[in-house]
């Protein structure tokens, strides 16, 4: 195996503060998505017809292109250009920024769009199902899937993966400065303790609605898709009452300004994103990562195949290539996030990935990550977010 690259050095190079901002963002527009519009634009529309059926992935010669819209910046150039090489298809890479982007594109285009695979959120893959965007997956063609663990295969929006297969995920925590934070913090309920007390005008929370108002459900251990009035009215009273006005600010940006900079002394963080600003930090010991119990979120984004896909053979080909061992390892490292491969922390701990412990997480600690639902709740959710920012001045 090659000695590794740190993420930092591939993801932030000198200069490279616009490509941060794209990765970053790409989960505030997750969570703004599925909250404000997504939702809506799944029940509004389907795809319809588009004349002639798309052809079928049977195993055939592959053909001599690909077309891939995903998030940006989201592949490992050395996966892609390997693909090329040894299989042949020219791959393009076309990224967007929200699911809701990529959702509105495919039901605009009616099996038309030009895409092969797409990389959809999974709380978004049973609407994306029903209204016909994806396509069935020819699993035969896809050996490699032996390679992914168990444990992020047959997720509830697509118990079969018939539709779908683990790109990459993540989870939700917080990061604190100990050099004005000197206890230690574990739960939920310590965040918003140190918040109203050490890190009172020093504390920020993701510019997120998912994660902002869940934060509140899981202190409380309390299912945060829950639709109970009382329970999200007490979230409201809580969150902006109590919490809101000890925010300095709603940032997403921990990897690229936040940590780096030591703007805040207490963040909620992506886990991904917090790794890549403790290591961007010229101190890094002096910042700790929480995965705080005693709930937490988990959020995985899969690779698919759109509806109408004009290149399906070199589509499961790809996709069978992005999961062989080698090939796994060179995406972790790129997005810094695990990409649901077996076995892969004892192979990342022998190519010295530095801080596997905000990659790889303990069975105990999955059992706290739960995903987001949509239902009901969602208009709420917003306006308990938009109340927070309100009250906090943001």
């Amino acid at each position: 195996m090659t000695q590794p690259r740190t993420p930092l050095r591939i993801l932030a190079p000198e200069g490279a503060a616009p490509l941060i901002a794209r990765e970053l963002s790409r989960r505030r527009f997750l969570s703004l998505a599925a909250l404000a519009g997504g939702a809506t634009v799944l029940a509004a529309c389907s795809p319809g017809g588009s004349g002639a059926p798309a052809p079928q992935a049977t195993g055939g010669a592959l053909e001599d292109s690909l077309s891939v819209y995903t998030w940006a910046e989201y592949d490992a150039p050395e996966v892609v250009e390997a693909f090329s090489a040894e299989l042949g298809p020219k791959v393009t890479l076309d990224s967007y920024g929200s699911n809701e982007e990529l959702i509105a594109k495919l039901v605009a285009a009616k099996g038309t769009s030009g895409y092969d695979i797409v990389v959809p959120t999974g709380v978004f893959i049973p609407q994306m199902i029903e209204q016909g965007l994806l396509q069935k997956l020819n699993k035969d063609l896809l050996p490699n899937i032996s390679n992914m663990d168990p444990a992020f295969l047959g997720r509830a929006w697509d118990p079969g993966n018939d539709y779908s297969i683990c790109k990459a995920w993540g989870t939700t925590g917080y990061v604190y400065d100990k050099t004005v934070i000197t206890r230690e913090l574990t739960t939920w309920a310590d965040y918003f303790d140190a918040a109203q007390n050490e890190a009172s005008g020093k504390t920020a929370m993701s510019d997120d609605p998912a994660g902002v108002v869940g934060s509140y459900f899981w202190a409380n251990d309390v299912d945060w898709n829950t639709e109970d009035p009382d329970e999200l009215e007490a979230a409201r009273a809580f969150l902006v009452d109590k919490i809101a006005p000890h925010v300095a600010a709603f940032d997403s940006s921990a990897g690229a300004n936040t940590i780096p900079q030591g703007t805040h002394a207490l963040l909620m963080a992506w886990n991904g994103d917090a790794r890549l600003g403790i290591q961007e930090s010229s101190e890094p010991d002096r910042w700790q990562w929480v995965l705080p119990g005693p709930q937490t979120e988990l959020w995985m984004d899969n690779w698919a195949i759109a509806t109408g896909a004009a290149h399906p053979e070199a589509a499961h080909a790809f996709i069978n290539f992005a999961m062989a061992p080698e090939n796994q390892m060179l995406n972790l490292e790129w997005v810094g996030y695990n990409v649901g491969g077996k076995d892969m922390q004892g192979a990342a701990e022998e190519a010295e990935v530095e801080r596997l412990d905000m990659i790889f997480f303990t069975p105990e600690q999955l059992e706290s990550m739960h995903e987001q639902v949509l239902n009901d709740s969602l208009s709420t959710r917003v306006e308990i977010y938009n109340e927070v920012k309100a009250a906090a001045g943001a």
